[in-house]
């Protein structure tokens, strides 16, 4: 019995595979997605308000 090696690209490439990774990958993006969605990150309490004295505004043309 002869070993044969495939050397052709072409005709391995299953389209059910890629629909299946691109899938996969998709499910994944969107899971990360969903539980990005659901960490409470803090917020600050109070509105930060800064005052900006007219003379430190320099006009630029």
């Amino acid at each position: 019995m002869q070993f044969y090696k495939k050397t052709s690209i072409g005709s391995s490439i299953n389209p059910l595979k890629i629909i299946i990774k691109v899938v996969v990958i998709l499910v994944i993006i969107f899971g990360v997605l969903v539980l990005v969605s659901k960490i409470n990150f803090p917020s600050p309490n109070q509105l930060i308000e800064k005052k900006i004295p007219q003379e430190n505004l320099k006009i630029v043309k």
